[in-house]
C-alpha cells in the first residue's frame, strides 16, 4: 500500500515533475462572459491574451465531482491519500474537498485520506506537495509526511510584487485603500502571503527597486537559515523572470527554477508580476 499526493492546479508544479513523483491534480478554472476554461486546458499565453482583449474573468473551484473521482481513483486500489489545496482564505477548494471525502469514505470506508490546507498558492503549495510525493517515495507514514508537509510550510516564503494595483483591488485581494493609496503615490507594494492571505510586506518607489529588495530579503534568510529549493515566479513575463533567475543564481549558487503563473492566479494578481517562492532548511525566526 502507498501513499498518493493529490494538488490542484494553482500549484504550477512543473508537470514533468509532478509525472515523475506522481502527483496527481484537479483543476481550477476562469470564466469570461462568453466562454469558460478549466486552468488546465488553456495555455498561459493564450488566457493573457484575452484576457487583455475581454478584460478580467472570474474564478471558480473545482466541482465535488472532479475532487470526488481523483480521490475516488486514488484510493480505490487499496492505496492512502495526502490532499495538499490552495489556502482556504483564497479558495473553497479546501472546503469542497472534504464533502468529496466524506462521499469517498462511503464507499471505502478504510481509506486513509488526509486533507492540508497550504495557506498559499503557486509554488509554495508546489513546495508543500513536491516534498510530500519525495516523502511518500520514500516509504514514510501518513503521520510523518504530514510533519515534512507542515514544516515546510514554516519554512517556506513567497514574495511578489505587482506590475499594477488594479487586478489585486478589483479582486478583492488587499484592501481598496492600500490599492488607492498606492496608485495616487506610485508606491511599488512588496506582497507575501501570511496565514493564507495576502499581506503588504513593504513599499517602495519603483518595481525595480521592490524587486531589489525581495532578493535581498532572500540572501538574508538563506545566509541565515540556509536554501532548499527556490524558483521565480511570472506573469507573462519570462524574460524579466530569467533576468531575476540569473542574479540570484549568481548570488546564492543554486539552481533558480522559472515558472509561469496561470489563469487563476494570474487574473488576481495581473501579467508584469515577479517573484520568489523559496523555503529554507531550517526554521526561520521572523
Amino acid at each position: 500500500m502507498a501513499i498518493k499526493v493529490l494538488t490542484d492546479s494553482t500549484s504550477y508544479i512543473e508537470k514533468s515533475l509532478r509525472e515523475e513523483l506522481g502527483i496527481g491534480m484537479v483543476s481550477l478554472s476562469v470564466n469570461f462572459e462568453d466562454e469558460s476554461f478549466r486552468e488546465t486546458d488553456i495555455d498561459n499565453e493564450t488566457f493573457y491574451k484575452k484576457m487583455k482583449e475581454k478584460g478580467i474573468p472570474k474564478s471558480s473551484q473545482p466541482s465535488v465531482t472532479e475532487l470526488y473521482e481523483a480521490m475516488h481513483d486514488a484510493v480505490k486500489g487499496g492505496d492512502d491519500l495526502i490532499c495538499i489545496f490552495i489556502s482556504s482564505e483564497m479558495s473553497g477548494t479546501f472546503s469542497t474537498a472534504h464533502i468529496a471525502k466524506d462521499m469517498v469514505m462511503e464507499k471505502f470506508k478504510d481509506a486513509g485520506i488526509e486533507i492540508i490546507d497550504s495557506r498559499s498558492n503557486c509554488m509554495q503549495l508546489g513546495y508543500a506537495a513536491i516534498v510530500a510525493a519525495r516523502a511518500a517515495r520514500e516509504g514514510k507514514s501518513m503521520p510523518e509526511i504530514i510533519k515534512i508537509v507542515e514544516d515546510n510550510k514554516k519554512r517556506s516564503r513567497y514574495l511578489f510584487v505587482p506590475d499594477t494595483l488594479e487586478y489585486l483591488k478589483k479582486g478583492g485581494r488587499i484592501g481598496g485603500a492600500s490599492a488607492l493609496i498606492g496608485s495616487f503615490l506610485k508606491i511599488i507594494p512588496i506582497l507575501t502571503v501570511e496565514d493564507g492571505k495576502t499581506e503588504m510586506l513593504m513599499k517602495v518607489r519603483t518595481k525595480q527597486k521592490a524587486v531589489d529588495t525581495m532578493v535581498e530579503k532572500v540572501i538574508q534568510e538563506v545566509e541565515k537559515f540556509g536554501l532548499g529549493e527556490i524558483s521565480v515566479h511570472h506573469i507573462d513575463r519570462y524574460e524579466e523572470a530569467k533576468k531575476l533567475a540569473d542574479s540570484l543564481n549568481e548570488k546564492l549558487k543554486a539552481v533558480v527554477g522559472i515558472c509561469s503563473i496561470g489563469p487563476v492566479i494570474g487574473l488576481h494578481v495581473g501579467p508584469g508580476a515577479l517573484g520568489i517562492v523559496y523555503y529554507t532548511l531550517r526554521n526561520r525566526i521572523d
